[in-house]
């Protein structure tokens, strides 16, 4: 099956999950992308960049069968744009993440019409996936209450024509190098996540100040993508622990991405806005124990009500309670003893390697296409 798959914003997450998924299919893929730079501004142009781009390939006799794109595309817009082949085409949406409940610092900065964006985007695809059941649900709630906002023309029926034909399909992750034995010494912390108010930095460096006053022996990698206006407990914790740092800051490369997660004991998540939680994924996959608040989509990924012995993954969402807790595993990682008998790296990451979720998306692709197909050519 040849899929064409429009990517607005090339960068980060959204890259790695294309790039990951189209490597990994069994089916081809013909990837056409814009450079991860001014995301709203590509929210705004590319249905028509991408419509260009689009006709200049059918012209050249290039055909698909299935149409992919991610929620940054516009993509009713470019359906009325595009080609009547590539319009034609069944159309799947993938959302990475949305804009009604994406985090902002006041709620009067959001810009609706970008909520409205992804709306159209998931009424006009045949398929609408979400990289979790808790992203899926707080969307849809989040998408009843705007509705409910406008004045009048209210279209509450598009809450339940976007749920019939919505699913979860979680991205999926690389394979890490193979973790080598662990050197004594104090546990190492890892906090990998970007440098914005909601992953909630404070309440992680709230921690380590309790469990240095506390004498405990620690060190720390922080690390993640920053931006200009990052918050200011950063300048603040880099200089008062500076003597217990390892990593710190934006890795440049995948190397040293990799280098980090594999030398950390455990992965720890403040966030209090999470639409998956890759970082925490992938620190896992690397062999780090992992510790996150009981909330957002951390209970669906590592098992909590599914895996014996997943509640000692979870803290209860407060800096003091994190503090205890890493307290207890300083002790226990002296033992080598941080993972339970029941559970290990593997039993929470592998279903999540792409060489074995691939076939999965594959097999929904296919369906999709066999189902959509045949309707449009009948009516």
């Amino acid at each position: 099956m040849n899929i064409l798959a429009l990517e607005p914003y090339y960068g980060g997450s959204h890259r790695a999950f294309i790039d990951g998924l189209s490597k990994t299919s069994g089916h081809t893929w013909t990837l056409l992308t814009l450079p991860a730079h001014k995301w709203k501004w590509r929210m705004r142009h590319s249905a028509i960049t991408f419509a260009s781009q689009a006709t200049e390939l059918t012209e050249k006799r290039q055909s698909w069968d299935l149409l992919f794109c991610s929620d940054m595309l516009n993509l009713a817009e470019f359906a009325a744009l595009a080609p009547a082949g590539i319009a034609g085409l069944p159309k799947v949406i993938y959302f990475h993440e949305n804009q009604l409940t994406y985090p902002v610092r006041a709620e009067d900065e959001r810009d609706y019409q970008f909520a409205m964006t992804n709306l159209t985007g998931a009424l006009a695809a045949d398929a609408v996936w979400f990289n979790s059941q808790f992203h899926l649900d707080s969307f849809l709630d989040a998408l009843a209450r705007f509705l409910k906002s406008m004045p009048d023309h209210q279209p509450l029926e598009a809450i339940e024509k976007i749920r019939a034909k919505s699913s979860v399909y979680p991205p999926g992750i690389a394979d890490f190098p193979a973790r080598r034995p662990r050197e004594p010494g104090p546990l190492h912390i890892l906090w990998a996540a970007r440098w914005e108010h909601d992953k909630n930095p404070e309440d992680f460096f709230e921690a380590l100040e309790i469990l240095k006053a506390k004498n405990v022996p620690f060190r720390i990698s922080v690390i993640g993508q920053s931006f200009r206006d990052r918050p200011a407990i950063f300048e603040k914790a880099h200089n008062g622990l500076r003597d217990h740092i390892d990593f710190w800051g934006y890795q440049q490369n995948r190397e040293d991405y990799e280098r980090a997660l594999c030398e950390a004991d455990v992965v720890v998540s403040t966030a209090n806005h999470e639409f998956f939680g890759i970082s925490i994924v992938e620190g896992i996959a690397a062999g780090a124990y992992p510790l996150v608040p009981n909330r957002l989509s951390y209970p669906e990924i590592l098992g909590l009500g599914r895996l014996d012995d997943a509640g000692q993954f979870f803290y209860d969402g407060r800096a003091r309670d994190l503090a205890e807790k890493l307290s207890r595993l300083a002790a226990r990682v002296e033992k080598d003893a941080l993972w339970p008998a029941t559970i290990s790296p593997a039993t929470l990451t592998d279903h999540l390697r792409w060489q074995n979720l691939a076939r999965r998306y594959d097999k929904a692709l296919e369906e999709i296409r066999n189902i959509v197909q045949p309707a449009k050519g009948s009516a």
